[in-house]
């Protein structure tokens, strides 16, 4: 597997209020979010009636489950996992770590993403999957990453259930990414309570089987990059921000209520 170096992390905002945070911002974070326990996607007798009969409760691309629970018999989507890593920057904003796809990929080629990917079958669990990956990918060592909680579940484009883990990385420094070249092109940070504002915020609107949905881009520019940040990854974030910040976005997210269709195959996608 080759790899590059990439360009250093840790870009601060310009905001001078940010720099009103201290270090330990981190440690209280890191107890704040031990503590959450994300909404139940289904209630316990529902689960029981599934994991009886082998129903599975999925949800819309790019957003979570418990908005819009729908199930569907024949569909038995497969797991993944995503690491969101945050870290304090110079100034004691939160940033967290993205990456930009290879444009050599198959799937989502060139695209921004989160560090992760598909569970093997000797990860433990999705910590495991999440961090393992972002090992894979960028060379993030997993002992420098604490990992505190992990959110509901998503639904890719191609019907991949996804994970996010969320870990705090306490000493950035001690990050130096290495990437590999045939799965990442780049490696960069962002802030993350760029997800719960309306700048720089663009949507689109999307219909799936009847039931119109908002797909959300987000324009950002870093080292003179130009970066847009979209879809699941983009949900991901505007949800994980909301849990950090403990506060909705500045804007309407518009969760649909998707229904799957009966026979769901490999070729299946969602617009």
């Amino acid at each position: 597997m080759s790899s590059i170096p990439s360009p250093s992390l840790s870009k601060t905002l310009t905001d001078p209020k940010s720099c009103l945070m201290g270090s330990s911002r981190l440690a209280a974070l890191a107890q704040q979010l031990r503590l959450y326990k994300h909404p139940p996607t289904f209630d316990d007798e529902e689960e029981e009636r599934i994991e009886k009969s082998g129903d599975k409760v999925v949800s819309q691309v790019g957003f979570v489950e418990s908005a819009t629970p729908v199930k569907s018999e024949k569909f038995r989507p497969k797991r993944a996992a995503v690491l969101i890593c945050l870290f304090e920057g110079e100034c004691g904003d939160l940033r967290v770590i993205l990456t930009k796809r290879s444009s050599g990929l198959s799937t989502h080629s060139g695209e921004v993403a989160l560090p992760g990917g598909k569970a093997d079958e000797g990860d433990a669990d999705d910590s495991q999957t999440a961090t393992r990956e972002a090992h894979e990918e960028i060379g993030l060592d997993p002992s420098l990453v604490n990992v505190v909680t992990v959110l509901e579940p998503f639904l890719s484009k191609h019907l991949l259930r996804v994970i996010p883990v969320i870990g705090i990385l306490p000493d950035i420094k001690a990050f130096t990414p290495t990437l590999c070249v045939a799965e990442v092109e780049a490696v960069f940070d962002a802030p993350l309570e760029m997800f719960l504002k309306d700048e720089n915020r663009r949507s689109e609107e999307r219909e799936w089987m009847g039931d119109k949905y908002l797909i959300h881009f987000f324009d950002y520019e870093i080292d003179n990059k130009k970066y847009v940040i979209w879809g699941l990854t983009a949900g991901i974030l505007i949800r994980a921000a909301s849990v950090v910040y403990k506060r909705p976005p500045n804007f309407v997210e518009q969760n649909p209520k998707f229904k799957l269709p009966k026979a769901v195959d490999k070729d299946v996608t969602m617009p």
